[in-house]
């Protein structure tokens, strides 16, 4: 099976930046695609971006196009997830997640989850 674990979560002030890894182990990369969701507090889960599998492409949530930009090296088992010019909306706990192939907006569609890592950007 597919195990995930982010890591790289932390304080930060606003207009900071932070790199959020997902870390596979249990099966190879290769064939999964990578969804970023957070969950702010009182607020439902939402997809922040994701890279497929096949093609390589990449998807944003538009409130982080410009400013979070995904990747992944499957020679070391991680995605990334660059976030810079952070703002305190951005504030929740960033989850990882993986299903075969292409990417989908919907929790349901994955398969693989981690435990997320908390980001909080604040002053």
């Amino acid at each position: 099976q597919l195990q995930l674990v982010e890591s790289g979560g932390g304080l930060v002030q606003p207009g900071g930046s932070l790199r959020l890894s997902c870390a596979a182990s249990g099966l190879t990369l290769d064939y999964y695609a990578i969804a970023w969701f957070r969950q702010a507090p009182g607020k439902e889960r939402e997809g922040v971006s994701c890279v497929n599998s096949i093609g390589g492409t990449t998807n944003y949530a538009d409130s982080v196009k410009g400013r979070f930009t995904i990747s992944r090296d499957n020679a070391k088992h991680t995605v990334y997830l660059q976030m810079n010019s952070l703002k305190p909306e951005d504030t929740a706990v960033y989850y990882c997640a993986a299903r075969l192939s292409y990417c989908s907006g919907y929790m349901a569609g994955y398969d693989y989850w981690g435990q997320g890592t908390q980001v909080t950007v604040s002053s």
